[in-house]
């Protein structure tokens, strides 16, 4: 029996490795007892109802990391609106203790984080273009300067904790350490998700074709970053 010849796109499509094997023997079946005029109606079909992949996707990486990206900012949204009403009810005793808190070092650290979420964007853009050692590049430098943050923020929680300040101490100290506190594991855990990523990419797993778990870790150190950009003047600046 003569094989009627496929279309290359239709061809790749069919006989693509990655099909699942429980549809592969069939359909190679079915196309080569195909008439020309069914093959041709089957890739018309096709071409009308592709859906272009250089479309950007409404929500880049994993839709579930935004799930709890949402449930994370709605923690801290709530926790943010709390502080500023007992703020508006203590507005002396916060004033007060805001004075002792060392605003160069957070002014320090937002920078450190501004410039982390920089480098993430250019190892995202990097992986697009399936440049693995720039994208690798770019991960190590976000996470240097994720743990120039850590440096900096312990060296300031072991300032306080050294003169006896704790979450008893008064309310201001309350929030400010399980504020603070709370977005250095949210830090944390960002970093461990880009060391992953790292590991994964150092091992060629991510491609311009799928770079998805890029992508995730991305969005999720994004949102650590936002946290603080709010949480910084909040906490340290405004009176």
């Amino acid at each position: 029996m003569n094989l009627i010849p496929l279309n290359p796109g239709l061809q790749d499509f069919l006989f693509h490795p990655g099909m699942p094997t429980i549809y592969r023997s069939p359909i190679r079946a079915l196309v080569r007892t195909c008439s020309g005029d069914t093959l041709f109606k089957i890739e018309q079909f096709m071409k009308d109802s592709a859906i272009d992949a250089s479309e950007p996707k409404l929500l880049p990486g994993d839709f579930a990391i935004w799930i709890f990206i949402f449930a994370e900012l709605l923690v801290f949204g709530i926790f943010f609106l709390i502080y500023a009403v007992v703020r508006a009810q203590n507005v002396e005793l916060f004033n007060q203790y805001q004075n002792t808190l060392n605003r160069e070092v957070g002014a320090i650290n937002t920078l450190l984080l501004i410039t982390a979420s920089l480098f993430v964007v250019k190892a995202v853009h990097a992986i697009k273009e399936d440049n693995l050692s720039s994208c690798t590049n770019w991960l190590t430098a976000s996470l240097g300067a994720g743990t120039g943050f850590l440096v900096l923020k312990s060296i300031e929680f072991y300032d306080k904790f050294s003169i006896g300040i704790s979450m008893d101490t008064n309310t201001f100290y309350f929030f400010y350490i399980s504020l603070t506190f709370f977005h250095y594991l949210h830090v944390i855990l960002g970093m461990i998700i880009l060391v992953a990523i790292l590991v994964k990419t150092k091992h060629n797993k991510y491609s311009a074709l799928e770079h998805t778990g890029v992508e995730t870790g991305a969005s999720y150190w994004h949102m650590v970053d936002l946290v603080w950009i709010i949480l910084f003047p909040l906490v340290y600046i405004i009176r």
